[in-house]
């Protein structure tokens, strides 16, 4: 039963990389803006819908149940690692940008893009779990629904896809496999239900992309001046235990 909910678990990463390979296939992008594709909506929504219902079925609830008894059963040490994992996609980008494989924006761009999505994803996983309120697994808070670390994972996976996708499609892939590895140890370590997961990989998914949608609107109405060289960002965060405000600033 154990591999099997890990292998569909997985699926989230596999569909969504097929999605995105389509649609590098079809040209549904401009650099560095992105088009609106309604059926980019279809992989994260269905995560954010079954998260939700999960809350309320019984079916789900006795399915999240079964599942960690059997996480329980079979793993005995709790896996630290998501607390880093966590923010290795969003990362990745700054540091190939570093080593000198240039993504599809300049820093002032991405570092727009990357604090709008997180201040998106940000404000609707603490604003869902306050409304929410689900019990973790381990009955230590009442802020399960949905997992942060998983939504911010995500962000940072679709983040790294959408600034490497003309590179290579295998830069999305690993940002993916990192994040699902974050959900994995979520579960692992009692800390989520797999409906918080799969809510949060959808909220992440879906904050990046809509970041890249809304960025023309952003760039001509807050940062249309192009005499200044220098920008300032402050982009929001939530490990699960913290928050905090992440400072970049460019020059």
């Amino acid at each position: 039963m154990l591999k099997f909910i890990l292998i569909s678990l997985l699926c989230a990463l596999t569909l969504n990389a097929q999605q995105i390979k389509k649609d590098s296939l079809s040209k549904n992008y401009t650099s560095p803006n992105i088009k609106f594709n309604y059926k980019q909506l279809i992989i994260p929504s269905l995560l954010i819908v079954y998260g939700v219902i999960g809350i309320e079925s019984d079916q789900l609830k006795s399915f999240n149940l079964d599942l960690q008894e059997e996480v329980k059963e079979h793993i005995d040490e709790k896996v630290t690692l998501d607390d880093f994992s966590q923010y290795a996609p969003a990362i990745s980008v700054y540091g190939l940008n570093a080593a000198g494989i240039k993504g599809k924006n300049n820093l002032k761009n991405r570092s727009i893009l990357f604090a709008t999505s997180y201040l998106i994803m940000t404000t609707s996983v603490l604003g869902l779990k306050s409304l929410t309120k689900v019990t973790r697994p381990d009955g230590t808070s009442i802020n399960s629904f949905p997992s942060g670390h998983t939504a911010t994972a995500f962000a940072g996976a679709e983040f790294l896809w959408q600034e490497y996708k003309d590179k290579s499609i295998w830069y999305g892939i690993a940002g993916y496999a990192v994040a699902t590895g974050t959900g994995i140890f979520r579960i692992v370590n009692n800390r989520h239900w797999l409906t918080d997961v799969a809510a949060g990989a959808g909220i992440g998914i879906l904050s990046t992309k809509i970041a890249y949608w809304i960025n023309p609107f952003i760039q001509e109405k807050i940062f249309k001046s192009k005499e200044k060289n220098n920008t300032t960002v402050i982009a929001p965060f939530y490990n699960g235990n913290q928050y905090g405000i992440g400072l970049l600033k460019s020059f």
